[in-house]
């Protein structure tokens, strides 16, 4: 009990995110059902034509912690669980929340925009896009840190994203702009926060 209690401490973002996804989701199960369309809707899910004329840009934000089905949730929460921890300690929780949030909210706006030129809308929510921001983040992290971090090297991660890149764009229903662009953004928002220490040496 103690060394969970500790290891929360070391990450207790990661599992503020873990358990608010998840407690979401067991509401929107019990008002109505994750995979009812109307009542994703009604709790925040993403619709391009619902933010740009209606003006419901919080669907942006609050379509990150809805989820269609369990399998929906398990498989971002898994990634999640595995490297949002190893991430938190490396970087610090605030700048692992920045990542998470931002990230994932910038794969959101990149969905929108090219929803915008294709005019081809659908329903969208999951957490993916932040989960994508997080391996992105991960990616720098380890260029940084001469490949490794705890039990995780760079060629790992680059291959656990490619085979998530891959999966989503060979399957149908997936929203492939918000991963491609959390990702992305991820990575570029690691430059930006990730500074880690020189360790100096004196040589007499």
């Amino acid at each position: 009990m103690n060394e969970i209690k500790n290891e929360l401490k070391k990450e207790p973002m990661t599992a503020v995110m873990l358990i608010l996804n998840l407690l979401v989701f067991l509401v929107v199960e019990i008002t109505g059902g994750s995979q009812d369309i109307g009542h994703m809707l009604e709790c925040g899910a993403a619709y391009t034509p619902l933010i740009l004329e209606q003006g419901q840009w919080y669907r942006i934000f609050t379509c990150m912690f809805l989820h269609f089905g369990m399998e929906h949730l398990a498989n971002n929460m898994l990634v999640l669980f595995v490297l949002g921890g190893r991430l938190e300690r490396t970087v610090g929780k605030i700048k692992f929340l920045l990542i998470y949030l931002i990230g994932g909210m910038a794969g959101n706006v990149l969905s929108l925009i090219l929803d915008m030129k294709s005019m081809d809308f659908a329903v969208s929510a999951g957490a993916s896009g932040a989960v994508f921001a997080v391996m992105g983040a991960m990616i720098y992290v380890l260029l940084r840190s001469k490949g490794r971090v705890e039990d995780i090297t760079v060629r790992q991660m680059v291959i656990m994203a490619a085979f998530s890149l891959y999966f989503g764009l060979t399957s149908s229903g997936v929203d492939n702009a918000a991963h491609i662009g959390g990702m992305f953004s991820g990575f570029v928002l690691a430059v930006i926060l990730y500074h880690p220490r020189k360790i100096r040496t004196s040589v007499p």
